[in-house]
Parts: structure tokens; sequence; C-alpha cells
């Protein structure tokens, strides 16, 4: 019974890391439909040499930084291999690849800070640099032995660990980069620069609130005691929440029901939820989704208002939906989910400000890091590629054939062209 018990909880979590991979193709179509048509096949295609880097580059020495000895940063377990090696009940290799896949997920937000006007050769670097050392140090700080894994921080399935991680290095990489060229005015009023394909948008958050069950549920780590069953039900409650709360707060305070916004809001739940799915009640789930889909559109507007060009809104989406649904557990965790998986009781439930100030430290700790580790790496990359940005010329021209030499609609730029 126990080695079928062992095998099955081995097959869930690998199934949970095919479909955490599988948001790599939600943020495909998402990216690239948020970004426009002479910049979509590079949007696309980088996605996938930089998961293929960020796989070499955990392999070798990401899961050691993270899982090995060490309070700031783990010092063993490098170029990962041993396949007798159990982890958290886990094969070695099955617990290596579910990992992979989070740090995977981290760097593609990173990368919607550098859209549509980042060097190829940037994007590369960053890659490595992102997964080797900034995205290392907070999952070990939390998810690791690290000090904030010391201080019981709940943080269940990576509001902190990755989405606030990976929005803190795509803050860094907009305000080194600046705005796109007519994003904004003299008067810094902002101009729409709409995305190519709102279909896409629609079918990459679908696919990302899919594998997102991967995500939260595939976190419980197995199947026996049926856990994973109830993350995915408040994983679904926050999403809807998030859903619903961005398009009414769209559609009264613009008179439109906004499609993007409505994604983004969907997201925003997702993201919120993350963090807490294993602590919180179903009621909370709700809130806690509700509030990051109004918090998005506040924050997207905020971010466009201080002249911060976030083409695919990383920031709002994941900065500060993941900011709210770190700190929503010190607030919502109720004493019997935080006994079973770590921590105390939130604020409402009689536990204090305890958890909520440990939610606090890392939320500070874990932003200041990833962002000045982020902005320090990128100046330091700037001047041996001969600057972050593309030209003026090729920014214009477009990336597909700036940076690739084809488009990623070859057959439209080739009618408009022939004009």
């Amino acid at each position: 019974m126990e080695d079928s018990i062992f095998l099955m909880n081995n097959m869930w979590v690998i199934f949970a890391t095919v479909l955490v991979i599988l948001m790599q193709g939600g943020f495909i179509l998402l990216e690239a439909g948020s970004t426009r048509m002479k910049n979509a096949g590079h949007t696309a295609g980088k996605s996938i040499f930089a998961f293929g880097l960020a796989s070499i580059t955990f392999w070798a020495v990401g899961y050691g930084f993270i899982y090995g000895e060490g309070t700031f940063i783990g010092m063993t377990d490098f170029f990962f291999g041993e396949f007798t090696g159990v982890s958290d009940g886990l094969m070695g290799s099955v617990d290596f690849m579910f990992q992979l896949a989070f740090a995977g997920i981290a760097l593609a937000i990173a990368f919607g800070g550098f859209a549509e006007r980042a060097k190829l050769s940037v994007y590369i670097i960053f890659a490595i640099l992102f997964t080797a050392v900034i995205y290392p140090v907070v999952a070990h700080w939390i998810w690791g032995s690290g000090w904030l894994a010391g201080l019981e921080k709940q943080d269940f399935a990576g509001s902190t660990v990755v989405h606030l991680t990976g929005a803190m290095a795509a803050l860094a990489a907009t305000l080194l980069l600046k705005p796109r060229i007519g994003k904004f005015n003299a008067d810094r009023s902002s101009n729409p620069l709409s995305g190519h394909n709102q279909v896409y948008t629609v079918l990459g958050v679908l696919i990302l609130w899919v594998g997102w069950f991967g995500f939260n549920a595939g976190s419980t780590l197995g199947v026996d005691d049926g856990f994973f069953g109830y993350v995915a039900l408040v994983t679904q409650l926050a999403a809807a929440a998030g859903a619903l709360a961005a398009l009414l707060i769209t559609w009264v305070d613009k008179g439109k029901a906004d499609v993007p916004t409505m994604l983004n809001g969907t997201l925003a739940g997702l993201v919120a939820i993350t963090a807490s799915c294993a602590f919180v009640a179903p009621w909370a789930a709700v809130i806690i989704g509700f509030v990051a889909g109004v918090l998005v559109y506040y924050s997207m507007k905020f971010f466009e208002s201080r002249g911060i060009d976030d083409p695919i809104y990383a920031l709002s989406v994941h900065g500060m939906a993941g900011v709210w649904g770190t700190l929503s557990t010190g607030l919502f965790a109720t004493p019997q989910l935080a006994a079973m998986n770590g921590g105390s009781a939130g604020l409402l439930y009689g536990g204090g400000f305890s958890q909520l100030g440990v939610q606090a430290i890392g939320v500070v700790a874990c932003g200041v890091f990833a962002f000045g580790a982020s902005y320090g790496l990128l100046l330091l990359l700037r001047p041996l590629v001969g600057g972050l940005r593309v030209s003026r010329e090729k920014e214009l021209l477009g990336l597909d054939m700036s940076e690739h030499g084809s488009y990623g609609y070859p057959e439209n730029f080739a009618s408009e062209e022939a004009k």
C-alpha cells in the first residue's frame, strides 16, 4: 500500500509539472497577443529558448542554491542527477522537474518588462543570471532552509517566490529600458499601443488558468490525503472573483466592459490565491480574488500615470497581486489550515499580527532583493552588450525582422511591402 501511494504521489506531481510547463504556452499567447504584430514571432519564440536556458542553468546550480544547505543560499546538490534520492516524499528527479517548472514561470514573468525593445542577447544572458542567482535566493529563503522558512512565512505555491520575484525583475528592466517609442507624449500623457490579437490573449489566459491547478494543487505534492481538491477549489473561486471584479470595475469606471482588464483580473486572482490556497476558507478566497481584480485595475492606471511602460502589466498582475496575496494569509489563514501547513492563524481568526508581520517582512525583503539584484545585474550587463535596448530603427522595424530576419506574419508584411 505504501508503495502504491508513493507511486501515485509521484505520478500526480509529474502531471502537475506538465500542467505548469504548459503554462509557458499560455504566456506565449498572452504576450504575443498583447504586443504588436511586428514583434509577435520574437515575443513567442524567446519563450522557448529562455525555458531551455533556464533548464540547463537550474540543473547546474539553481536547484542546489535553493535546496542545498545554508541560511542565505544553498551550497550543495549542484548538477543534480541522483536517481535514488528522495525529497519531500518524492523521487528526487520528480521534485527537480516540478521546481524547474516554477523557475521557468518566474522567468517568463520577468521578461514581460523587456517586451518589444530589449536585445536578444539581453534575454539570453539575463535568463541565465535570473535562474542561477536571483530566483534561487528568494526560493531558498522561503522554500528551502532559509531564514524566512525559519520564521514560517506562508507562501504555499509562490505569490512571493515566483510572482513577486518575477515582477520586481520586470520593474528593473522596464525602468532601465525606458518606454517604447510612441508610448508617452511630451506632456506625459500615454498612447495605447494595443496588442494585435485579443483572441490570443483570451486563449492564453485560459491555458494559464488550467495550468494553475498544477501550480497550486500540485504543490500539495501528493494525493493520499485528498487536500489537492480543496486547493483546486479555492483557486477556482479566486480566479472567478478576480475576473468578475475587474470586469465590473471597468464597466463602472469607463462605461465599457474592458476585455484585457478582465483577463488581467483573472490572472491577478490566480496570483493572489497562490500563496494562500492552502491556508484560507472558500469565502476568503472569493474576497482575495475580488480585491485582486480591483487592485490590478487601479495599479495599471497608477503605473502608467507615472510613465512606466509595462506592456504585459507584469507589475500589476504579478507584483501588486503577489503582494496582496502574500499579505492575505496573515489576515485570513484559519487555525486548522495553518496547523496543517505551517505558520499561525490570521488576524481575523484571532492570530494577532504575528503572521501578518512575517508576511510583510517577506514581501519587503524578497521584493527589495529581487529588484536590486535584477537592476544591478542589468546595469553590469549594459556595457557588455553595447546597451540593453535595440536601436530606434530596429524597434520601429520590429524585432521579428531586426533580431531574427523573418516575420511572425510573413504574408501580411510581404503584402504591405509590395504596395
